[in-house]
């Protein structure tokens, strides 16, 4: 089955690529890998904003999360990548916004890496990084980037 019929029998509908905040690109392909800056959590057209631990649940980190996830994936396409050419999602470093005393980064990164799996199987296991931050850009409450093998690169 291909990546875009996995996206549609699992309901999903990408979001438009977010445009670059600052002087950066937001993907960039060398040596057969995608290096993708790191995205923000759009839901609904807003960014999902705040800290965790203190006023965003862990229910909301874990969804703002797999919108960073659909982001990665929006990003890879707008990068006219074919998603049928992802060999391996290699890893995803996730920026949680949170509490001294809040210690559930990881629970909060599984919305992008279950994501993954869900949506390139046992391609989309991947490492990863978890770590809380005391802020984040424009006040989001998560940021993952990712590295992202490609085949035939």
């Amino acid at each position: 089955m291909s990546i875009e019929a996995r996206l549609e029998e699992l309901g999903i509908v990408l979001p438009e690529a977010a445009a670059p905040v600052a002087s950066y690109v937001p993907v960039v392909v060398h040596g057969g890998f995608a290096h993708l800056s790191g995205q923000l959590p759009f839901i609904d057209g807003k960014l999902v904003k705040g800290r965790l631990g203190e006023d965003v649940s862990l229910e909301q980190g874990v969804a703002a999360a797999r919108a960073c996830g659909l982001m990665i994936i929006a990003q890879l396409k707008n990068a006219l990548i074919p998603l049928d050419g992802v060999e391996r999602v290699v890893k995803l470093g996730a920026f949680v916004n949170s509490t001294a005393d809040f210690t559930d980064q990881p629970k909060v990164a599984n919305g992008a890496s279950e994501l993954m799996f869900d949506v390139f199987g046992e391609k989309g296991r991947h490492a990863r990084s978890a770590v809380g931050v005391p802020t984040l850009p424009l006040g989001v409450a998560v940021e993952i980037d990712a590295i992202v093998a490609l085949a035939g690169e």
